[in-house]
């Protein structure tokens, strides 16, 4: 029998929904269980650890309790991944939640070099392990934590009162999302440098993460439309921060359509290159330090850059259009957008002055990021 497209797409809704709500019960500090293809995990942010709750954990019978780390974070701690892309680490009985903090907040690493000696877990990573330290990427905390391998039983019993949720819907949950966006809303919103401007909002279904499109004047359909990817930056878009080019190339690309006769700018929920607000303070903590920000965003353990375009392809697809010349000095947007069924006509140079307190910052996007600057 053929499920209806509402079928699929309620299905759909679960999964995201699901994500979302274990996501935010991380932030609450509360465990979750991952349900793998094999196993269930009882899973917890190491930033919300306490020492009561690790002390519950170190209680229960016939059980390892595990620390969990990415391999970005692993490789700084030298701690090797026995398989896969997780750490995982037996806890030992004098580690407090204050040691499990500082092993996954670098902040204090140069003050504190020698956490070790860390104990490899019996137990290799599988994927489900990876999925845990997706889902600690999705709440934006860092990517550790406290894993325990259930039972059968007990999972069962654990799942009365703990939110569970699949690994392979975990490891799916971004381009899931992207694919159910919807236009929510638009309306005219003069802009400085462009006043005539539609503000278009993207939401999933689920109300989850919304993306905005900013149109300018009346692009062509049928042409590749000039357009920007733009990842949101609370403190260059916003309050004018001279540690990035974010609102320069965000003002500057609004001109320019406005110059050029029209475009589109994709504003995307995409903060510190995708690892959250409180993460890109904690590395431009580390860059006080003398940390670039590809070995900041490493030291955190997240990938140098955590973003996906999918959204973006998405917004454009939802707008009409298939094609496009695309403001940027980094060619990944170009392969991204590619990827997910966006013709790339040609890379249109996007470049603005360094001051004093971002030549550092150009300097390694060119030298480690490979942006054309």
């Amino acid at each position: 029998m053929v499920r209806s497209d509402k079928a699929k797409i309620f299905d759909l809704n679960k999964i995201i929904i699901s994500c979302e709500r274990a996501a935010s019960d991380l932030r609450r500090g509360l465990p979750v269980i991952i349900d793998g293809i094999d196993d269930s995990l009882l899973m917890m942010a190491a930033e919300f650890v306490t020492d009561r709750r690790l002390s519950q954990f170190k209680k229960m019978p016939k059980y390892e309790v595990m620390i969990g780390l990415s391999y970005e974070r692993a490789n700084i701690l030298k701690v090797p991944p026995r398989s896969g892309g997780a750490a995982l680490i037996q806890l030992s009985d004098h580690m407090s939640c204050a040691i499990l903090q500082s092993m996954a907040n670098p902040t204090d690493d140069l003050t504190m070099p020698m956490k070790g000696p860390f104990k490899v877990a019996a137990e290799q990573s599988r994927s489900s392990h990876e999925a845990g330290l997706k889902l600690c990427k999705i709440a934006r905390l860092l990517p550790a934590a406290i894993f325990i391998t259930l039972d059968k039983e007990d999972a069962t019993a654990l799942k009365a009162d703990l939110l569970s949720v699949q690994a392979g819907a975990i490891m799916d949950f971004d381009f899931t999302a992207a694919s159910d966006l919807k236009i929510a809303s638009s309306a005219k919103v003069p802009l400085e440098g462009a006043q005539e401007a539609v503000l278009t909002a993207f939401r999933p279904d689920d109300g989850g993460t919304e993306h905005f499109a900013v149109i300018i004047g009346n692009p062509d359909r049928q042409k590749p439309v000039l357009s920007r990817i733009h990842s949101e930056c609370f403190t260059g878009d916003l309050l004018g921060s001279l540690k990035c080019d974010c609102g320069d190339q965000m003002r500057g690309a609004v001109k320019f359509m406005a110059e050029k006769g029209g475009g589109i700018l994709l504003y995307l929920a995409q903060e510190g290159r995708g690892i959250g607000l409180i993460n890109k303070m904690r590395a431009y903590e580390l860059q006080d330090q003398g940390f670039d920000t590809v070995d900041a965003n490493e030291r955190l353990g997240f990938r140098s850059d955590e973003r996906i375009f999918k959204p973006a392809a998405q917004m454009l697809k939802l707008l009409g259009f298939s094609a496009v010349d695309l403001l940027t000095n980094n060619p990944d947007k170009s392969a991204g957008l590619e990827a997910c069924g966006i013709k790339v006509r040609r890379r249109i140079e996007h470049k603005f002055p360094e001051n004093p307190h971002n030549a550092h910052y150009l300097e390694t996007k060119k030298k480690r990021s490979g942006h054309l600057l």
